[in-house]
């Protein structure tokens, strides 16, 4: 067997357990079977928490920003706005509902994906990229820590976000296969030569009646898994997208190395840092009305 492919399996398992003891309480229960007493959501934050550093220090490092000025900047911004996120976690504010705060990330959110599209040479100077990597890192990790319910003794913690994963990565597979297969038309040849029209909607089939599955394995969940479904493999391909149109603008081909054989943080997490805001938003909505 090819010694690439035994990394990427490897590695591949590795970040996979990572993600489900992280963001079930499985990994609580671990940690208690060791002798050792750790709540969830401190796991889930930890988790959420360092995959944002890492994704802001590649970012820095894809944009080429060099100036230690707005780097100290971009540190600062995005530390302060985690921060506001993270007192509505460990508060549990995030079940109030949404609010102008949260119509304005999703906003901002948008502003920066028309931006890397449509005038891509704007971040291309410092303060377009500090003001980029903010947007792109802070707000969606911070919009990610409300996906999950949990009560603060951590005998409680919903799986949301985990299913948010395992949907993204079956989006992933299922268009990748369903391109393969009947591939023709190309979404966006220049950006992503791969990706086909014919694999999104192959994609879309697969994971909405996969969000059925969930609706009716576990109906207590927030949302209906079916939509979720729908939002996930319809935003998942445009996050994938605005990162390779990153990577496109400055040359880069990889993010990083963190995860071997798979890229950086930003490779892999590119579909989640797009959808976790949206099914976030989506979730607010149906819990408002």
């Amino acid at each position: 067997m090819d010694k690439n492919l035994i990394q990427r399996l490897i590695s591949g398992l590795v970040y996979g357990v990572v993600i489900f003891l992280c963001t079930t309480q499985y990994g609580s229960l671990l940690f208690l079977k060791a002798g050792l007493s750790v709540n969830q959501s401190h796991l889930y934050y930890a988790l959420m928490t360092f995959l944002m550093v890492v994704g802001l220090y590649e970012s820095i490092k894809i944009t080429q920003l060099k100036s230690w000025i707005w780097r100290i900047i971009a540190i600062a911004a995005v530390a302060f706005i985690y921060y506001r996120f993270s007192y509505k976690f460990f508060h549990q504010y995030f079940f109030l509902g949404i609010n102008s705060m949260d119509i304005f990330g999703i906003i901002l959110l948008a502003l920066a994906a028309i931006t890397i599209f449509k005038f891509p040479n704007e971040i291309k100077y410092d303060n377009g990229k500090t003001i980029f990597s903010v947007v792109y890192l802070s707000i969606p990790f911070g919009f990610a820590l409300g996906l999950p319910d949990y009560l603060p003794f951590g005998v409680y913690f919903s799986w949301e976000a985990f299913l948010l994963f395992v949907l993204i990565w079956s989006s992933d597979s299922f268009a990748y296969f369903a391109g393969r297969l009947f591939g023709k038309h190309k979404m966006a040849p220049t950006i992503s030569p791969k990706k086909t029209w014919e694999g999104f909607a192959g994609g879309v089939v697969c994971t909405v009646i996969l969000g059925g599955v969930i609706e009716y394995l576990h109906p207590e969940l927030k949302g209906n898994w079916m939509i979720v479904g729908l939002l996930v493999s319809t935003f998942a391909p445009l996050g994938d997208l605005i990162e390779s149109q990153l990577k496109r603008t400055f040359g880069v081909k990889d993010s990083g190395n963190i995860i071997p054989g798979h890229g950086g943080v930003l490779d892999r997490l590119d579909s989640f840092i797009l959808c976790a805001p949206i099914i976030y938003i989506y979730f607010m909505i149906i819990t408002k009305f």
